[in-house]
């Protein structure tokens, strides 16, 4: 399917539209007369969540036919990490089977090609999702992403994971925890999925509660780590601690609540493979040129390495040329890999700096790395420019292991972060526009405490990385305040 891409994409477009042409949404814009992606561009315009959530709002409701064939059942509930507004996405049994359930057996045929010799199966693989609870409206029901997938999982995949289906939909994330860990500490677990953060507050509860020092004592037939929801980079010198040696396949994926997306095909290459024959049609927007919805796309034909995308999507679940939010570069085009770089709406630009993630996350693994230190959360924002004062980065890490020489690292990860980005570089030249980075350490347990006042801990959630004002950092600062004075 990889060997011709574009061919393949223009298969799967045809596919969506002419499944979907007798939908209110397809005839609304001519899905019967589109014969090629010049024609889908020109009826059917860009989109956001807002744009159609009146749609998922009728369907949520019972309505049939609307933005794809028949009646919707389940909805992925996603809330926004910053905004607090839930969006609900479509989840059909095209998308549960041809898209998430798909890249799951996807991710273990590579799997297998890769260890030919795994006795994966001699065990059970321990999934740890998101405690939100089904919500039923009309004959919908909605909640986190991973709660729907256990839901419907096949009776072989049930048969073969841990903990129980009654403990892994557990709505209390503390209580759901303890009973996993009551149920898989003398299992024969071969298998990890799920979000690596998530994992990370499991895993030094097992070390707690065993005394042991790594994994492997616990379960020695530990061979799989399949993560993915955050950036594995920041985390991973902890997972290789837990995990020693090279008894352990690492293996990232791209999974989302509106689709299985990418793949790491090969565990010693890095980037993932886009999985371009599961139900979704790509679009990129350079980020250079972004416009939000009067945006150019290009096709994946197009892409060019090294080069900040956001994501555009249409899929077997209804969402019709839709802004993801999540960018990405390519790092192959053949085959077609990319590495998540961040969100839109996840950056610091406030003095032309124009730092993203990605950015920041690979300059505070190379401080971390230097100072041997490890962190938990963060988020950065900035410091506005005050009379002769400079403006700064104002960064709140909630820290694993401190560093030693807290001014050192502060000066690391400010070198760290021009070398990541030469237009922070600029700014930062002379202290003329921008000082060197501040650093507040958050109280431990801060992040963990500002999601689950939100009713996010666990599944997709996450902290936002980066803001472009002071809103959310102030929240996490009056928290932070609030818990060291409890002290």
């Amino acid at each position: 399917m990889n060997e011709n891409p574009s061919k393949t994409q223009q298969r799967i477009l045809f596919d969506l539209t002419s499944k979907a042409s007798n939908t209110r949404f397809g005839k609304l814009h001519g899905f019967e007369n589109i014969k090629n992606h010049t024609e889908f561009i020109n009826q059917v315009p860009l989109s956001e969540y807002q744009d159609l959530k009146p749609h998922i709002d009728l369907m949520r409701a019972g309505a049939e036919d609307i933005l794809w064939p028949g009646k919707i059942e389940w909805y992925a509930k996603s809330s926004g990490t910053s905004s607090g507004v839930s969006k609900y996405i479509p989840v059909p049994k095209e998308s549960l089977e041809e898209n998430h359930m798909n890249g799951g057996r996807i991710e273990l045929a590579l799997y297998f090609n890769h260890r030919p010799e795994s006795k994966l199966f001699e065990g059970l693989g321990l999934r740890l999702g998101g405690s939100t609870n089904l919500e039923t409206h009309g004959a919908s029901y909605s909640g986190d992403l991973s709660a729907i997938l256990i839901q419907n999982m096949p009776m072989w995949a049930e048969f073969r994971s841990a903990p129980s289906h009654e403990t892994a939909l557990m709505s209390n994330w503390e209580e759901k925890i303890d009973a996993i860990l009551d149920e898989v500490i003398n299992q024969n677990i071969t298998s990890f999925w799920g979000v690596s953060s998530w994992f990370l507050v499991l895993f030094n509860k097992v070390i707690e509660r065993t005394g042991a020092e790594n994994l492997l004592e616990i379960w020695p037939n530990l061979e799989l780590f399949a993560h993915g929801g955050v950036n594995f980079a920041p985390y991973e010198d902890q997972f290789r601690a837990l995990m020693p040696g090279d008894q352990v396949t690492f293996m990232e994926n791209y999974n989302a609540s509106e689709g299985f997306f990418a793949v790491q095909d090969d565990p010693n290459v890095d980037g993932l493979m886009l999985l371009i024959s599961s139900g979704t049609y790509y679009e990129f927007i350079r980020m250079s040129e972004f416009e939000g919805k009067k945006s150019r796309t290009v096709l994946l034909g197009e892409v060019e390495l090294d080069t900040e995308y956001a994501v555009v999507i249409s899929t077997n679940g209804g969402l019709w040329r839709y802004i993801l939010g999540d960018t990405v570069r390519f790092v192959s085009l053949k085959p077609h890999r990319v590495k998540v770089s961040g969100r839109i709406t996840h950056f610091i630009n406030a003095f032309g700096e124009e730092v993203i993630v990605s950015n920041a996350e690979a300059a505070l693994t190379k401080a971390c790395t230097l100072h041997k230190c490890s962190v938990r959360d963060f988020h950065a924002a900035p410091l506005y420019i005050e009379n002769s004062k400079g403006g700064a980065h104002q960064w709140l890490i909630e820290f694993q292991t401190e560093p030693d020489d807290i001014q050192g690292f502060i000066l690391s990860l400010d070198l760290a972060l021009q070398q990541e980005n030469s237009d922070y570089a600029a700014k930062r030249k002379g202290n003329m526009v921008l000082r060197q980075l501040e650093l507040v350490k958050a109280e431990f347990g801060l992040f963990h405490r500002w999601l689950g006042e939100r009713n996010k801990l666990g599944g997709q959630n996450k902290i936002p990385r980066l803001s472009n004002d002071r809103k959310l950092i102030t929240t996490f600062l009056e928290l932070n305040e609030v818990l060291r004075n409890a002290q």
